[in-house]
């Protein structure tokens, strides 16, 4: 590769845009391209942006280094891998792909074609979650909620695979176990698919994590809470500040806020995105790693599913009628 990646952005919609911004503004790439099915979004993005608007993803082979892939979900596996086979390393956003099977296709492609092939779970590079990692030591218990008003946005899939997996990405990366049970519960209440959920999970070595996610709340909440031996920590993911409670020394407590320098996640991602690209090792958020989170979140799913039946059972049962 010779010189700066050049780098094209395939989805120029609400959050597409974002990452056309992050691109352009970044000294070690150039974005060259911005693609949308709709003509006149993706020419307003390349227009602002000063690269060039195309429709099709086969108008870019052999003319980017790498891709960031922002279409909805269920584009993402013929997509990412038209590009993996065309010899261009792909960031594609969360979640992977929307079938395990089709996040597999993926990852067998990229190992395939020797191309990197990273996965957007933005949270892990949010600097408050960055210092979590550091901290954590035994995690015995997570209290996490994640909540949105209501948008259009994202709406081809449920609220576990939409905000739940930023969050079941983070307690698979920190907990010590292997998962060994799932219980969820969720409904439809805006849309056709969940919109709101709540998980516990069960890991062998005892510890369990408690998630509820909704786009149906009155306002944003992006907390997580995490206890471990001697040491409770409670992190706002929005405000990206941290905070430790420790048990001992002559106090008995003692409270710290963590050193956690405030950035932008999008731009820390792509800096990580490129320094795979260039140095050609595999990124921490990979497509295996994606793969499980996925695979966990489909479990959910299946769950939730299952809790949805005996309801349906139970108010049939007593005669009760919409």
């Amino acid at each position: 590769m010779n010189g700066k990646p050049r780098i094209a952005v395939i989805g120029a919609g609400a959050f597409g845009r974002n990452h056309v911004r992050v691109v352009s503004e970044n000294p070690r790439a150039q974005l060259t391209h911005v693609v949308d099915s709709n003509p006149k979004r993706a020419r307003e993005q390349a227009e602002m942006h000063h690269a060039a608007a195309v429709s099709s993803i086969d108008e870019i082979i052999g003319q980017v280094d790498a891709a960031i892939v922002a279409a909805p979900t269920s584009e993402h596996a013929n997509i990412g891998c038209r590009l993996l086979e065309a010899g261009i390393d792909v960031l594609v956003e969360k979640p992977i792909a929307a079938t395990v099977a089709e996040a597999d296709r993926l990852v067998e492609t990229a190992e395939r074609h020797n191309r990197i092939l990273q996965v957007g779970h933005l949270e892990r590079f949010n600097p408050a979650v960055v210092e979590l990692e550091r901290i954590v030591t035994l995690p015995l218990f997570f209290e996490i909620h994640r909540m949105s008003v209501f948008t259009l946005r994202s709406l081809d899939v449920d609220v576990v695979l939409d905000l739940m997996i930023h969050d079941l990405d983070i307690v698979l990366a920190l907990a010590r176990g292997e998962l060994a049970d799932i219980r969820a519960a969720g409904i439809s209440i805006l849309s056709p698919k969940v919109d709101i959920a709540n998980v516990r999970l069960e890991f062998t070595d005892g510890c369990v994590a408690n998630l509820t996610a909704s786009r149906v709340s009155t306002e944003k909440i992006r907390k997580v809470r995490v206890f471990q031996p001697g040491q409770y920590i409670s992190l706002d993911y929005a405000k990206q500040t941290a905070a430790v409670c420790t048990v001992g020394g002559d106090a008995g407590l003692a409270f710290d806020q963590l050193p956690v320098e405030p950035g932008e996640p999008l731009k820390f991602q792509f800096d990580a995105f490129l320094d795979a690209v260039t140095t050609r090792n595999p990124p921490k958020l990979n497509g295996a790693v994606a793969r499980r989170s996925l695979q966990v979140a489909t479990a959910v799913l299946d769950k939730i599913e299952q809790h949805a039946g005996l309801v349906r059972k139970t108010l049939a049962q007593s005669g009760w009628k919409p």
